[in-house]
Parts: structure tokens; C-alpha cells; sequence
């Protein structure tokens, strides 16, 4: 039976001291222990032994609740956030929930719908534990079937502390021994961040920071991280009132918002495998004078800078159909073409990416074009308001996979990277991202862009059916003129630095990209670059491609391999229907390897695929079909030539002209000459044509 309250010293003493009911001992304070429950129905204390599974935990919240849904039945450690549904934990014991003696269990429960008669249906324990058992049985636990980016996986099984080496002033110990002045750090040690300058935790060490130590007792733990939600809980946990907008309580309604700077972030570099992939992207601006748009295609790695840092390494940028103008940009969103990019790139040696975004924002001074206008600095901004919504957006829509959160995503590690110019006019790489608040306001449809770049404009609350939107009360806070700090309301405006997350940026001392080449024209570039099969095979023509074969050892292997180690040919030659799924994995694979260039049989199992051989017979057929010199007057002169111009393409008058001197070549003996300039059969034996007067040779 439920104890709510003790009258006398003597009954709390009987509690613990009662005879067993299976031998006549007493339970010591070991055996036993105190849990305490609050739910909408009010507070309750049970007894339960640690070995107690979490059925009998259930039974008793089903005794305690009115009319309860079995399968609604969520408990957390607090009182809002990190509900776990009690049906996924089947199996497991108090103890192995970390639960001890005296902890408060927060339950939250969903009512029966009422039946037709008007009557609820009366709860009855063994159908709640029936139903709990049927749902263990098929729901798992979210975040035990999340599959983490490799550098999780290899942060989990690190320790991730950082190492000292011994103090020769203050150890006295021998050379095996430790103490506190050379012991280890923890990585999220704040004197360590602060001595090396580093202002954010790393996503691993913040994570070690708010993860509970374990213990004995608890053998396993739920999620330490709680995805922010700034939306009005529909349907409201107390049930008392009709769904928002309709009406709205302290128990649905979002708690106030103080924005402050993140702690940690989820990448802490981004690194540039080499610059002509930069380079290769700027050529377009610097053709056009029109702003460029890109996806970083990369990997993420173990960045050895930060304590269990995480580095993004761009190894490739894609750049989708666009608008550029010269002072911005438009593009159709969803990107179209993402699942077939993201299944090309997953095929390289090392699995590729979408890790980001680039866009450009160079404007040439008028005084020198040379040069370029410093927009983005302090006393400006450096991330727009309208470029940081995208950028939350983006974010939302690229969450990371995680062990550590109850829903199995937490944040994103999408980063925003912009060229723009320097103090000193120069071009330079700028990297960022938005805060884990940022993205919560704007899924919530809170914020939006203002007119002024560096500000963010806070929505006004809106209850209507179509639109509704709550609004809770934002703060911020900063230092005054008298170094005081000030906390302020966000409403109507707030500058867009609260929402920044700075990532630092850089190139690679000794650059190894994946890929060995960035020559190849570059996709959806129309006017600039064009991407065709004839300049393909043209330039398989020049490497002499077609006489290569596999097994054989011969330079031009190499360079044909280095030629052919260029991500967008790759991506080109994927959508020529020449190569089959499987010769495009083999070809992706093959051409991203770090060994590509240290033997010519390497690049063999690309030789060896029935989509290369397809390709080299084409290239061969169109290296032996006979052709002709383009006659310089292919197509009348005058008035009515320029008529004829427009209507019939020139494609037919080479046709023509390489047939005539086809047929002309076929009938003629060694006397007749033709003119390769007005394709005038000359039959005497001298130098120049009789019609036009140049020369025949």
C-alpha cells in the first residue's frame, strides 16, 4: 500500500525494520529502498528492492493514476524533457535504471479514450503488465539502434583525457608514479580551454561533461542530452484543456528563453583538403562577377587541436542548378539531385558527405577591381539574419545521429562557409554555425529576417488555426558602459550574434586530397563550362586511353589515372548511361584511393569493367571515322546566306562537305588536287588553287 505521510518516529522505524516474508531475518536498509513518484494524480512513495524489475514499478504508477493508457506511460528524472516511454524498458531493473533510494520518478500518462456508455474501462494490473510486456516485446529504445558516424564510434572508446607531462618543480614522485600536477585532464578542463584559447567544448567533451559518472548501480543510463523544443506541447500532458491554440497552460506552454552563447559545438574545424578546390570555385566569380553556391562534400575526422575535437575535410564541392547575381543568389530548394550525389560520394575509399555549404560574397572595389569590399567584420556582422534562418533550417534538416539523446538525433554538424573579402581587400574562407537555440526558434516559427543584416526580428503571437504560433517572453544579456551585465528583452529585436557558433578554418600543411585532379569541367555552369561526352573522349583520345589495358605497366596509366581522379567526372560519367551502378562504385573507389598513383595496375579494376569498355569503343570509333577540313565558305555569302544561316544548322553543311570530299577522294587519281581551302579540283601540277589563289599544300 502507498504511504503518504508518517505520523511518528516509531512507524519510519517499523518501515524498515518489519520481519521478511521469506525467512526471519530483518532487511537491512540495503534491501530495501524508497522511491518516490509525482504525476498529474499527485505524490506517492513506494518500496522496492533494487533487483525489482520495472514492471512492478509500472504496477504500482497503474494503481496510483485514473484510467491510465498503458502504452502512454512515459517517466523522467525531470520534471520536463527526457520522457522515456516505461513499455521500451522492459527487462530492466531498478538498479540497472540507475534508480536509488530516495530518487524522484517524474510519470506522465495519457487517459483512456471513454467508451460508447459514456464509462472509462477500470485499469487493471495484470492487462498493464500484459501490455507492457507485448510492447517491450516490439518497441526498441531509439537511441540503441542508431548507427554513429565513425568519429563517434572512435570518441566513445576513447578516454578522451588529456595528457600532462611530469612537473619537474612540484612532483616528487618516481618516474612511474602520478599526482595532481601531472595527472590527466578531463577534456572539458576549463583552465586547459582558456591557457590554449579554445572557446567551445568539443561535442565529445561536453558530452563527458553532463554525462552522470557511472557507478555500480548504475549499469546503464538514460540519455544525458535533451533535444531543445521551443513548440507548444499538443496535446497538453495535463489534459485539462483543448489542444493549442484553442488554450494553452504552464504544462504545454514553452518556458521562457534566455539566449546565450552555446557551450560547446558540434564541428570545431573545417579543413579544405587543397586549394585549387577553392580555387576551381572562385572561377566562376571571377568570370561572371556573379555570386556562387556549393555543398562541401567531405568526411568528418579526430581533429587533434581540441580536447576530442571533430574536424570537417572538404574534399570535393558540388555546385547545384542556380541564379547568381551580382550581390546574391537563387536556388530551388529541396536540392533535386542530393540522393543521387550522396549515393555517388558514400562509394569513395573513404565515404563521403554532404558536411556543408559555401557561397560567395565578393564585391570589387570601384578604386581597384583587384580587390574587394570588407562587409563582414565587428562593427557589421558576420552572418546575416536571413543567412543564418537558412542556416537553421538546413541544420534542422541534417540532424547528427546520437547515442546520447532520447529521440536518436542531437544538433547537426552542417557547417556554413562563406568567401568573402579581408580587412586588406583579399579573399578568405569564414566557417560557422548556428546554435542549438537558433534551430529551435526557427522550427518553432518564432523568428525571422530583418533589414537591417546584423538584427533578427522576434514573431509576433499568432492564434489563429492555420497559422498558430506561440511566442514565449526572449531575453538576452550583455555588458553595459559601466561593465555591468544587463539582461534584456529580445522583443522586438536582438542582434544575430546570440545565435553564432564560430568554426575555425584552415588548409592542410601537406595536402593529400582524395582526389588528384580538379580540371574536368564543372556541372551546371552553362556558358562558363560544358560537360560532354565528346570532350571526354577527346581528352581519352589524347591519354591514349584506348590501347591501355589491365596487367600492363606503362606511365600513361598514371597519368590517365590522375586524369580520371576528378569527383565531378566521376559524377558526369554517372549520368551517361554508360556505366552501370556497380562500375560507378568501382570507379569512385578506385580513382578516391590514397595509393592510386603508386603503381599503374591500380587503376585496373576500372579497366576491367564493362562500362569502360563501352566507353573506349566509342572513343575508338569516333578517333577512326574518316574527316574532312572544313571548307572556310560552308555556307553561302551575302544577304541570302545569312538567311540560310539561321535556318539550317552547320552541322549539316560539315556533313556535306565531308561526304563531297569523301566521294572526290574515292574517284580521283594523283593529278587532281583539292583545295583544302575552296574545295576546287585543281588538276594542274601547281602550288596554288586556280579559284582562290591559296595555296594547296
Amino acid at each position: 500500500m502507498p504511504s503518504c505521510d508518517y505520523q511518528h518516529t516509531a512507524d519510519r522505524l517499523r518501515l524498515y525494520l518489519r520481519p521478511s516474508l521469506t525467512s526471519s531475518s530483518s532487511y537491512s536498509l540495503s534491501h530495501i529502498m524508497l522511491i518516490r513518484i509525482r504525476s498529474k494524480d499527485g505524490n506517492f512513495r513506494f518500496e522496492f528492492s533494487p533487483d525489482d524489475d520495472i514492471s512492478k514499478l509500472l504496477n504500482r504508477i497503474v494503481e496510483t493514476s485514473v484510467d491510465p493508457d498503458i502504452s502512454s506511460i512515459t517517466i523522467s528524472n525531470q520534471p520536463r524533457g527526457n520522457e522515456v516511454k516505461i513499455s521500451s524498458l522492459k527487462g530492466q531493473t531498478l538498479r540497472k535504471l540507475g534508480l536509488n533510494h530516495g530518487d524522484l520518478v517524474f510519470v506522465s500518462y495519457q487517459s483512456k479514450p471513454t467508451s460508447s456508455s459514456g464509462e472509462p474501462t477500470a485499469p487493471s494490473t495484470s492487462a498493464a503488465s500484459s501490455s507492457a510486456s507485448r510492447a517491450g516485446d516490439t518497441a526498441k529504445r531509439p537511441w540503441e539502434l542508431v548507427k554513429e558516424d565513425p568519429v563517434d564510434v572512435y570518441w566513445r572508446s576513447q578516454s578522451g583525457k588529456i595528457p600532462r607531462e611530469r612537473d619537474s618543480r612540484f612532483c616528487k614522485h618516481a618516474m612511474n608514479g602520478m599526482c595532481d600536477y601531472c595527472m590527466p585532464l578531463e577534456p572539458y578542463d576549463a583552465a586547459y580551454h582558456k591557457e590554449h584559447a579554445i572557446k567551445h567544448l568539443s561535442y565529445h567533451a561536453y558530452l563527458h561533461k553532463v554525462t552522470p559518472k557511472p557507478t555500480a548501480s548504475a549499469a546503464s543510463l538514460l540519455p544525458p542530452l535533451n533535444p531543445l523544443s521551443y513548440k507548444v506541447k499538443v496535446p497538453c500532458p495535463s489534459d485539462t484543456h483543448p489542444p493549442w491554440p484553442a488554450g494553452i497552460c504552464t504544462a504545454c506552454q514553452p518556458s521562457p528563453i534566455t539566449l546565450q552563447s552555446q557551450p560547446f559545438r558540434m564541428v570545431d574545424h573545417l579543413e579544405i583538403a587543397s586549394m585549387d578546390i577553392i580555387d576551381r570555385f572562385l572561377q566562376a566569380w571571377r568570370k561572371t562577377g556573379l555570386q556562387r553556391f556549393g555543398w562541401l562534400l567531405g568526411r568528418y575526422e579526430p581533429y587533434d587541436k581540441v580536447p576530442m575535437g571533430v574536424k570537417a575535410v572538404v574534399e570535393a564541392i558540388y555546385e547545384p542548378p542556380q541564379q547568381g547575381e551580382l550581390d546574391g543568389l537563387t536556388l530551388g530548394m529541396p536540392w533535386e539531385d542530393e540522393a543521387r550525389i550522396r549515393q555517388i560520394s558514400a562509394a569513395a575509399s573513404s565515404p563521403l558527405t554532404v558536411v556543408g555549404y559555401v557561397f560567395t560574397d565578393l564585391d570589387p572595389t570601384p578604386e581597384d577591381r583587384t580587390k574587394n569590399v570588407y562587409k563582414r567584420h565587428p562593427q557589421s556582422f558576420f552572418l546575416s539574419s536571413l543567412e543564418a534562418i537558412f542556416a537553421a533550417s538546413l541544420q534542422k534538416a541534417n540532424p547528427t545521429p546520437s547515442k546520447s539523446s532520447p529521440t536518436g538525433q542531437y544538433d547537426s554538424r552542417l557547417v556554413t562557409a562563406v568567401l568573402t573579402a579581408t580587412e586588406d581587400g583579399q579573399v578568405d574562407v569564414s566557417a560557422y554555425q548556428v546554435s542549438e537555440q537558433a534551430v529551435a526558434m526557427v522550427e518553432a516559427d518564432m523568428i525571422e529576417a530583418s533589414m537591417d543584416p546584423g538584427i533578427v526580428r522576434v514573431k509576433e503571437e499568432d492564434r489563429t488555426n492555420d497559422s498558430a504560433r506561440y511566442v514565449p517572453d526572449v531575453f538576452f544579456s550583455y555588458k553595459n558602459e559601466y561593465g555591468l551585465e544587463v539582461k534584456k528583452s529580445a522583443k522586438p529585436c536582438f542582434p544575430v550574434e546570440y545565435l553564432l557558433v564560430n568554426v575555425t578554418h584552415g588548409f592542410p600543411q601537406n595536402p593529400s586530397p582524395a582526389f588528384q585532379s580538379t580540371q574536368f569541367a564543372i556541372e551546371n555552369r552553362p556558358g562558363l563550362e560544358d560537360q560532354t561526352l565528346d570532350n571526354v573522349m577527346s581528352q581519352l583520345r589524347k591519354l591514349e586511353a584506348p590501347s591501355l589495358h589491365p596487367g600492363s605497366e606503362s606511365y600513361k596509366k598514371i597519368e590517365l589515372a590522375k586524369w580520371l581522379s576528378d569527383w565531378h567526372l566521376v559524377a558526369f560519367l554517372e549520368t551517361s548511361q554508360l556505366f552501370s551502378a556497380d562500375d560507378i562504385k568501382v570507379l569512385m573507389r578506385t580513382v578516391s584511393s590514397p595509393h592510386l598513383l603508386e603503381n599503374a595496375k591500380n587503376i585496373d579494376p576500372v579497366l576491367s569493367t564493362e562500362g569502360w569498355q563501352t566507353l573506349m569503343t566509342f572513343t575508338f570509333l569516333t578517333d577512326t571515322q574518316p574527316s574532312a577540313a572544313r571548307p572556310s565558305t560552308s555556307a553561302p555569302t551575302g544577304s541570302s546566306g545569312d538567311m540560310m544561316d539561321d535556318e539550317i544548322p552547320r552541322e549539316v553543311f560539315d556533313r556535306i562537305a565531308a561526304e563531297e570530299a569523301a566521294s572526290r577522294g574515292a574517284g580521283s587519281s594523283d593529278s587532281i588536287r583539292i583545295c583544302p581551302h575552296c574545295t576546287f579540283e585543281n588538276a594542274h601540277k601547281g602550288t596554288d588553287c586556280e579559284v582562290c589563289g591559296l595555296p594547296l599544300a
